[in-house]
């Protein structure tokens, strides 16, 4: 952590505060002129800055001024004595953290100071984190147009809206929006508008003044103050309070806001990306977002594609967070085997790229040796499957012969292709098969009907269902309905029913 200044032409106010300062373990660096502070800033910045407003030479608020510009971000602690009130009121709209009264008690300087290099120290921590931009991966189709759009908005500064399910990686592509943008230079600044309370989102994105609600003990600037001259980031914007979603059209209307309780207006030169899981244009439909806003924001729309519609990208993904985790903890990273790498390639992962990513720290710190089998895996992961061994990815089932039903419908006999037994293991077209691999088939073929808009698919599933384990049973009995109905677990007349229902036929009547 850097020292804090104290600039002050009085050596009895840098020798007080140096060494209240010093009781509290914080260091210090102390100025009797602003020509001195200047020099100082050519080689380095404080984390707090403290300083007088009347001394020799150049006054405490050209100071102020001459650091607002450099380091806007920068606390700067104002002291007066009462009689320049009228000047620490303007020191205090001109960006100053806070004035301290001289005479000033003690204890309360020190817990000025301290408010403010926890803001300085969080300010700090935004701009670490807006430098480390972590590379966005992806060879797939879909990723490869993600890319050319952030190429194509490289040089812009235009609204832009990213879409897609969570974990998709919403707010990585917005750090490398604004890391290839022209204000790569300047802050970028993250908010989720979820997990901030609603009675409190409203100080955050526009921060509030001195005394505006309990508890605002100092000025406090806000996530668009923060991110002047850069992006702001607002995730989950289809969560923002509504009175909320008025206040942020005003800003995107005409560039300007005030805290929460202030009377002067700020501009905001800020860029912002906006980002949502849900669906915007419903929630318009439903009263529960601003049109004016949706339209606002939706200038240029980017929808980055689920993990389920870029599966290839799974072990390039999977390589490397176990290297990542692995470098952050000093391990050597681990290995999926073939097979494991297929059945990770073959789930769902519904929490996206942030699934995959924690389920590789948990790979990393529990999996027992550095090549890992699909044993190895979760237990929850598995079991979710219905299989503890997969050798295959993902195998499609064959065109089978059709059902002829009482209408024009058709449906297979069933989803399986119809295996041969070999050495008393069952086979399918060569192709070993796991006892429960048929529960992944039922799953592609389900995900493959839902993707293409088929209607009804629960039945359509359901009467294939039905079909095959019916006329399984009546091969086993040889048509034999009453001793299917038993095999089964049904009635003698629920499967004469199904039967009629769905049309099977050629049958030897018991």
């Amino acid at each position: 952590m850097k020292p804090i200044w104290i600039v002050d032409d009085d050596e009895s106010i840098r020798w007080v505060l140096e060494k209240a300062l010093a009781r509290e373990g914080l260091s210090t660096r102390s100025f009797s002129n602003v020509r001195e502070v200047v020099d100082a800033l050519q080689h380095g910045t404080p984390q707090v800055l403290v300083s007088d407003i009347r001394m020799p030479g150049e006054s405490g608020l050209e100071l102020l001024h001459m650091v607002k510009e450099r380091h806007p971000s920068l606390p700067v602690i104002v002291m007066t004595a009462f009689s320049d009130l009228d000047s620490a009121v303007a020191a205090f709209q001109g960006g100053a953290f806070e004035y301290l009264a001289k005479p000033f008690d003690l204890d309360k300087a020190v817990e000025l100071i301290r408010r403010a290099l926890e803001e300085s120290l969080r300010d700090a921590e935004i701009d670490l984190a807006s430098n480390e931009t972590p590379e966005i991966l992806g060879s797939a189709a879909a990723m490869q147009d993600v890319f050319r759009a952030i190429g194509r908005l490289s040089q812009s500064n235009v609204t832009v809206l990213i879409t897609g399910e969570s974990g998709t990686g919403k707010e990585l592509v917005a750090r490398a929006l604004h890391k290839h943008s022209p204000r790569a230079a300047q802050p970028f600044i993250a908010l989720n508008t979820a997990a901030i309370p609603k009675d409190l989102l409203e100080s955050e994105l526009f921060g509030h003044e001195r005394g505006a609600f309990t508890g605002a003990q100092a000025t406090r600037r806000g996530r668009f103050e923060q991110a002047e001259g850069g992006t702001l980031f607002l995730d989950e914007i289809g969560d923002m309070p509504f009175d909320l979603q008025t206040r942020l059209l005003r800003v995107l209307s005409d560039g300007h806001f005030y805290r929460v309780g202030g009377h002067q207006p700020l501009k905001a030169n800020v860029r912002v990306i906006a980002a949502t899981h849900q669906n915007l244009e419903q929630r318009v439909r439903d009263g529960l977002f601003r049109e004016d806003l949706y339209h606002r924001l939706n200038v240029i729309r980017l929808r980055l594609p689920s993990l389920r519609e870029r599966r290839e990208d799974i072990p390039l993904l999977a390589r490397h967070f176990l290297a990542s985790s692995a470098r952050e903890l000093g391990v050597e990273a681990k290995r999926l085997s073939d097979q494991a790498m297929q059945f990770l390639s073959a789930l769902d992962l519904p929490g996206n790229v942030r699934q995959l990513e924690n389920l590789c720290n948990w790979i990393t710190v529990m999996a027992p040796g550095q090549t890992v089998e699909v044993k190895d895996l979760p237990a929850e992961l598995i079991q979710s499957t219905g299989t503890v061994a997969l050798t295959p990815p993902m195998l499609e089932p064959e065109p089978i012969a059709p059902i002829k039903l009482n209408g024009d419908h058709h449906v297979p006999t069933s989803i399986m292709p119809e295996p041969a037994h070999i050495n008393g293991e069952s086979h399918a077209n060569g192709v070993m098969h796991d006892r429960h691999s048929w529960i992944l088939m039922l799953e592609a073929e389900a995900s493959h009907m839902l993707s293409s808009g088929r209607p009804e698919v629960m039945d359509a599933l359901g009467r294939q269902f039905e079909a095959a384990l019916i006329k399984t049973a009546l091969k086993h009995t040889h048509g034999r309905k009453n001793d299917a109905a038993i095999r089964l677990g049904i009635g003698r007349n629920t499967i004469t029913r199904k039967i009629q229902e769905l049309g099977i036929e050629g049958l030897n009547d018991d």
